[in-house]
């Protein structure tokens, strides 16, 4: 089961990276929830409110792009950390748009129920991306 599990999770990259929103539904429960407090990110409370995010998220970083470092697995849930990369050609929040490159390492974790991803962790550190983006100077 853990190395399905663990599949299941990469499928669901590889499609947020070919932005395969039908395929990504498709690999998500209906009623998914995704749980962050990373920069007071919206609340995701279904399959369909995830895609909404990640659509806005390529607006803002439209060559974004995630790899998977690694991959845990034990029962029902998988943790992973991922490395995302993309440039800031639009705005974010209130931050207006920079052309600067973000880098980032962040940790998820899915739990996985019938055959599906059903729920997600993922923190970061939004500081640190802040100033790789040049809206906040260094402390």
């Amino acid at each position: 089961m853990s190395e399905r599990n663990k599949a299941l999770v990469r499928a669901f990259v590889d499609a947020i990276n070919a932005h395969d929103w039908q395929r990504v539904l498709g690999l998500l429960a209906n009623d998914f929830q995704r749980h962050s407090t990373a920069a007071g990110e919206p609340v995701v409370n279904s399959a369909k409110d995830l895609v909404a995010f990640l659509q806005a998220e390529f607006v803002t970083f439209p060559d974004a792009s995630e790899t998977l470092l690694d991959l845990v697995a034990e029962g029902n849930k998988v943790a992973a950390r991922h490395h995302f990369r993309g440039t800031q050609f639009g705005p974010m929040g209130s931050f207006p748009p920079s052309g600067k490159v973000l880098e980032a390492t962040y940790i998820a974790i899915y739990r996985v129920e019938n055959q599906r991803i059903a729920e997600a962790w993922a923190e970061w550190d939004n500081l640190a991306g802040l100033k790789q983006l040049g809206h906040t100077s260094a402390v």
